[in-house]
């Protein structure tokens, strides 16, 4: 059984989506899909979690689409504008945890430029006792070297630690790393998977319940 939460932090603990913004500049379904799956994509935003700032990053995508310079630019200058708040269901199971004495961590794909203010938008950020930032490192989950890196900074092997993360491909890496892992799909299957695993008590109506 695990004996510490490691938390990734985006669609974990704050919602994010470039579509909470981009949906404002383009009104058109359609054309905003266009701009995200050919312009500003994911493979591109991955530079930003390695650490490169956003100034650096859009000089070349606005050469290529300068006709898309206003919309490229507004990603770094209106980076805010993609949240959607807390996750009210992973902020109680932090601070349940926290109150039960259970450690807490945090291992992000973050730019080391942005995690400041991510960290202001809950409370929960202060219950995290660290936090691995990948552009602080250089490096991205799935990439074995960044969980390794966490481990040892936190004193922790992988098997004592429970790994929450909504990526898919971070879990895979994690599990094949001895990591015992929670994938993030539905924030109210979050406490049961705790519960399961002895870090939370169970909840009074889910303790009166037979079966």
């Amino acid at each position: 059984m695990p004996k510490a939460v490691l938390w990734d932090i985006g669609n974990v603990i704050v919602r994010w989506n470039p579509r909470t913004l981009y949906s404002k500049i383009f009104p058109d379904p359609a054309e905003c899909d266009r701009f995200l799956s050919c312009v500003c994509t994911m493979d591109w935003h991955l530079a930003h979690d390695r650490g490169v700032s956003f100034e650096d990053n859009r000089i070349g995508l606005i050469a290529r689409f300068p006709e898309h310079e206003a919309a490229i630019r507004a990603w770094g200058d209106r980076w805010w504008e993609m949240f959607s708040g807390p996750i009210a269901e992973t902020e109680q199971a932090i601070e349940d945890l926290h109150a039960a004495g259970v450690p807490q961590f945090g291992l992000s794909n973050i730019s080391q430029h942005t995690i400041a203010g991510t960290r202001a938008m809950s409370p929960a950020f202060g219950r995290l006792r660290g936090i691995v930032v990948s552009g602080d490192e250089g490096v991205i989950k799935p990439d074995p070297a960044i969980f390794r890196l966490a481990c040892e900074r936190f004193g922790l092997s992988p098997a004592e630690m429970l790994f929450v993360d909504d990526g898919a491909g971070n879990i895979e890496a994690a599990r094949a790393l001895g990591f015992d892992t929670h994938h993030f799909t539905d924030p109210a299957a979050l406490r049961p998977a705790l519960e399961a695993r002895g870090l939370l008590a169970a909840t009074d109506d889910r303790a009166g319940q037979g079966g």
